[in-house]
């Protein structure tokens, strides 16, 4: 009786752990990018907020630009 061997992949003995680092890799840099907003820099959130509260009309203007350049240092 001629036993059979099954050989799913022929791949090379070096791309399993490189797939893996890959894989590590991407994960940490999503996660990176994630933490920082998204967007890869500092958030604008309140400066937006801010900037929509001035086309409102709820502050004034020169609250306004007191406030922005409190925010902007």
């Amino acid at each position: 009786m001629v036993v059979e061997r099954l050989y799913y992949w022929h791949i090379p003995w070096i791309f399993v752990p490189l797939v893996i680092l890959f894989s590590v890799a991407l994960c940490i840099g999503m996660m990176v990018f994630m933490m920082r907003g998204g967007h890869g820099g500092r958030s604008n959130y309140a400066l937006d907020v801010l900037k929509e509260r001035f086309a409102r009309g709820e502050i004034t203007k020169a609250e306004y630009e007191e406030r922005r350049r409190v925010l902007e240092v």
